[in-house]
């Protein structure tokens, strides 16, 4: 299963041979996370591809966000710095990382859960 997320990785990445040094642990870490989050009586294999596909969804967000260059605009008074270069990764990235949840909705438990009192 992980040559398969890593090849699904690579592709939405738009990744080449040198950054799969990058990608495999991004993509085991992401199969480590997603198999965690699985409700109770489910396995990868029932999710079949869809757990492959929100695995490489989650580690090309990862990817994507570690090679846009970091900070995407930086003023300190009149000074002002703008990246060009990825500078749309961290949306790119974001909205992968709700198309993996998306897709794991119906296998995986909910981990963004709060509640809170309030007094009446």
């Amino acid at each position: 299963m992980g040559e398969q997320i890593l090849a699904l990785a690579m592709a939405v990445a738009g990744a080449g041979e040198e950054d799969r040094a990058l990608l495999k642990p991004l993509c085991a870490a992401a199969e480590t996370v997603w198999t965690a989050r699985l409700r109770e009586g489910m396995t990868t294999g029932t999710c079949g591809t869809v757990f492959c596909c929100a695995a490489a969804f989650t580690a090309a967000a990862d990817f994507m966000v570690s090679r846009s260059g970091g900070v995407r605009e930086f003023k300190a008074g009149e000074i002002s710095v703008k990246g060009r270069d990825g500078a749309d990764a961290a949306e790119v990235a974001g909205a992968l990382r709700q198309t993996a949840e998306r897709l794991m909705a119906p296998y995986a438990a909910e981990t963004d859960f709060a509640f809170q009192g309030v007094r009446g």
